[in-house]
């Protein structure tokens, strides 16, 4: 007899309430690993500096804020069981990301952006779209959204000053992170969508991040 414990409809509705509610409401999270940032020494940071790398950091806390949303929408109508459960794993590894970006906008006298509950429910819809076309799509969509953040990361790794390696050290893992959720949506089945929709995801990620750089 199987041990895998079933959820109705509405269990699930809490479950995503619940989730939902951990991400947004500020030091809610735990990660299941400790920041790489830990080990590393505080760098000098001019006024300047310290405004660009928040504002970085606030991007890339506000696509983790998008990825559990996207990750709990599918999750929340993916079709096949092993499917939903691979979402779900992937929603709890970006926790990891989520707490470690918020914890470095904070140590550089920030905070997270105020557009989070819009971005919130805007990705859960695409992420719930997603998953209810089928679920070759859902993966596919993981796999391309994943490539997106690699390519952000790559273009803030690039920014952030040589004296920063506390935030150099948290974006060089989640990029490591992010590659992997690609890989295994893709080794699991998930469609390649094409160069014109990435294309149209890169400008939709664009209107993200020139919002939340300062809000």
């Amino acid at each position: 007899m199987s041990s895998q414990r079933h959820y109705s409809p509405m269990d699930r509705l809490l479950l995503q309430a619940d989730a939902a509610m951990r991400t947004l409401i500020p030091n809610s999270s735990h990660a299941s690993r400790p920041s790489p940032a830990v080990l590393e020494p505080h760098g000098t940071l001019d006024a300047e500096q310290t405004r660009h790398v928040a504002g970085l950091m606030r991007i890339n806390h506000t696509g983790e804020v998008c990825a559990q949303a996207l990750y709990q929408g599918q999750a929340l109508t993916a079709s096949l069981p092993h499917v939903r459960e691979q979402m779900e794993l992937a929603a709890e590894e970006e926790v990891d990301h989520l707490v470690w970006c918020e914890q470095r906008i904070r140590e550089l006298g920030s905070q997270p952006s105020l557009l989070n509950p819009l971005f919130y429910g805007l990705s859960f819809a695409i992420g719930a779209t997603a998953g209810a076309i089928s679920d070759k799509v859902s993966l596919g969509f993981v796999a391309a959204t994943e490539d997106q953040v690699c390519k952000h990361l790559d273009d803030h790794l690039q920014q952030i000053p040589d004296t920063d390696r506390k935030s150099r050290a948290i974006l060089e893992q989640m990029r490591i992170d992010e590659e992997e959720h690609a890989n295994s949506a893709l080794d699991a089945g998930g469609f390649k969508f094409p160069a014109p929709i990435k294309f149209g995801m890169s400008l939709m990620a664009k209107v993200m991040t020139s919002s939340t750089y300062r809000i």
